[in-house]
């Protein structure tokens, strides 16, 4: 009920103000007096009236109900809208066609529900001056010789409520009482009420008008303004902002950094620009070198060449950086009458310096890798062997693969060079013992494995067929000719000395011929005809097939006299591959390379090692060569290639 109530008492408040008489003078309202500013028309033309009472200045437009009245203060009578005459929209009287009794103050009387505001507005309407053209009153504008420059028309508060009321406008230029045609004369029309002058000269000083044309109200009107347009020799441009160049600039925190702002003006005479520093939240005024954050004053120099004008230049200086400085956006304005252009860069920390711990790292990379190599140097049948115990799934199972042995045993018989008592033990005792018993492989040999009766080329040739490894036995007398024995000691592995020099080296060059020869299997180099074709079969399924892994086991040392008498196949297959020794001493750590002597050889004076323990040296240089116990299953194809 009380809200009605209201809203009633503002209907009858507001149907008052349309019964209001000329008493407005009688109402207590609060008087803003005259305006300042005055509005000049000539007969004809259209005058428009605002009022300043509907702000905030005066009170809340947004929350408070208004209304605003327009009155004569000659005749105390309201004005109303009259067709061809007056309109009265809100805040703005409109005369559509001025005459000289229009001359004269106008109250603008604003009502609220709890008061009223008042105030006067002056119009002053003048005669044109004979003989000239434009208006009698004309606004001062100056242009710059040599450039291009503008003329702003006057008449842009109505072209803004013009554009309020959604009305259309056609503006109008004259230079003097010539049409101005937009495009002609170096004169073109720009937006913005803006007339352009490409390269301003000296005839361009005259009086220029702007007419603005409209329709209000069912009434077609125009208004004008005359501009006295001077040419100034002297100019200023726009300032430009050479540096900073924008973007970011890194710093290390605790440095002392500084960065130039760096402005060109191009100008004759002095330029009225000033430079300043900001940083995102308040200008950087100081300039005293004792504060930590600065500016140094502003230094000017002058410029003819290429394009005449003026230098400015303000350096911002920060002693020693800080966590609060970085992050921020500095700016560098120029101010000046043309225009307040900026320019700023974005100031970051310092990527961190890498390289060093990047050198680190890589240095112990190389650490890690060279330890790595030299471990896997010294200790890569352990490596291996450990590997294949601990993983035997990655490694095929050989029992699908049609092999019988695991290694056929080739050594030197009885009643032939390099057999021994000691060569005998080696192959049908330690050679099963360790490998066999202990480690489970199953190896062929000749004295105990043979089928009676067998022709020896079948037995040699099935046999290493059926076997996935050879083992090549010998001593330094193993390959020596028969001729050549008496010369020499299988106990000191030396070879004796001939009287004539002639003769031995004669003997050695057929020693040569011999090895070279023997190949292609010469008996008379062989007595054994079984230890001949081991060989031989040997090299060609490894040298020239490549279908059968060699293994090379030395049971003593091999002078490199000796070496130069062995079979050039048996030398090239020990240089290429290495042998095992079995004369070394078990404490020594050996792999798969050729032998060297040591001095603990020496005092051992070539004596067979009688170790039996399959982690010896030896065994597991023997074993890393030997066949692998895998479980992963052959796949048939392989099993298929295999058997063809």
């Amino acid at each position: 009920m009380g809200r009605w109530s209201t809203l009633g008492g503002s209907l009858l408040f507001f149907l008052g103000l349309s019964g209001t008489c000329t008493g407005f003078e009688q109402e207590n309202c609060t008087n803003y007096r005259l305006q300042f500013d005055r509005v000049y028309s000539v007969p004809g033309e259209v005058a428009m009236l605002n009022t300043t009472l509907a702000s905030y200045d005066v009170f809340n437009i947004s929350a408070v109900p208004y209304n605003i009245t327009w009155y004569d203060s000659k005749t105390r009578q309201e004005i109303s809208n009259e067709t061809g005459r007056t309109a009265v929209r809100g805040e703005t009287l409109w005369f559509l066609n001025t005459t000289l009794d229009d001359d004269g103050e106008y109250v603008s009387v604003l009502r609220t529900p709890s008061g009223c505001y008042r105030q006067n507005t002056r119009l002053i309407v003048e005669l044109p001056v004979p003989g000239e053209c434009g208006r009698p009153r004309k606004a001062g504008q100056t242009i710059t010789k040599g450039v291009t420059d503008y003329l702003g028309c006057p008449l842009k508060e109505y072209i803004s409520k013009l554009n309020s009321y959604k009305i259309t406008y056609s503006l109008m230029w004259y230079k003097g009482c010539v049409l101005i045609v937009d495009g002609n004369d170096s004169y073109s029309y720009e937006d913005n009420a803006k007339l352009k002058i490409d390269k301003v000269e000296t005839k361009n000083q005259q009086s220029y008008t702007c007419t603005l044309t409209f329709t209000l109200d069912g009434t077609v009107g125009s208004v004008s303004e005359s501009i006295e347009a001077w040419v100034n020799a002297k100019y200023s441009l726009t300032p430009q902002v050479r540096q900073p160049a924008g973007g970011i600039i890194k710093a290390a925190i605790g440095s002392t950094f500084s960065q130039l702002c760096q402005v060109f003006v191009p100008c004759v005479g002095k330029p009225s620009v000033d430079v300043f520093w900001s940083d995102q939240k308040d200008f950087i005024m100081e300039t005293n070198p004792s504060q930590r954050v600065y500016t140094s004053e502003k230094l000017t120099r002058s410029e003819t060449v290429p394009v005449e004008g003026v230098w400015m230049e303000r350096v911002l200086t920060i002693s020693k950086l800080q966590e609060k400085d970085y992050n921020i956006n500095y700016t560098c304005y120029a101010f000046s009458a043309r225009g307040n252009p900026l320019s700023y860069f974005t100031l970051l920390p310092t990527d961190p310096d890498l390289r060093l711990p990047i050198g680190m790292i890589l240095g112990n990379v190389a650490v890690l890798f060279i330890v790595s190599v030299i471990i896997y140097y010294l200790f890569k049948v352990d490596i291996v062997l450990c590997f294949r115990r601990t993983f035997p799934v990655f490694y095929t199972n050989t029992d699908s693969d049609g092999k019988l042995y695991d290694a056929y045993v080739a050594y030197s018989q009885p009643n032939t060079e390099g057999f021994s008592n000691e060569v005998e033990a080696f192959v049908f005792h330690t050679l099963p013992e360790v490998l066999e018993k202990a480690c489970g492989y199953k190896l062929f040999l000749a004295g105990r494995d043979c089928v009676p009766g067998m022709a020896i080329v079948d037995s040699v040739e099935e046999n290493i067929q059926a076997s996935r490894r050879l083992l090549l036995l010998y001593t330094a007398s193993t390959f020596m000719r028969k001729r050549l024995t008496s010369g020499i000691s299988s106990n000191n592995n030396n070879i004796t000395k001939s009287s004539d020099g002639t003769e031995n080296s004669e003997s050695k060059k057929e020693s040569d011929r011999s090895s070279n020869t023997s190949f292609d299997g010469g008996e008379e180099n062989y007595p054994d005809s079984r230890q001949q074709l081991e060989r031989l079969a040997a090299m060609h399924r490894s040298l020239l097939e490549g279908s059968l892994k060699v293994i090379l086991v030395e049971l003593e040392e091999i002078t490199p006299a000796q070496l130069a008498l062995f079979p050039e196949s048996v030398r090239h297959l020990r240089k290429k591959q290495g042998a095992v020794c079995w004369w070394k001493n078990q404490s020594r750590a050996g792999r798969w390379r050729t032998c060297m002597r040591t001095k603990e050889d020496e005092e051992k004076g070539g004596q067979l090692s009688q170790t039996l323990s399959p982690s010896s040296r030896f065994w597991k240089e023997m074993r890393y060569h030997m066949p692998v116990k895998g479980k992963r299953a052959m796949r048939p194809e392989e099993a298929t290639l295999l058997n063809v």
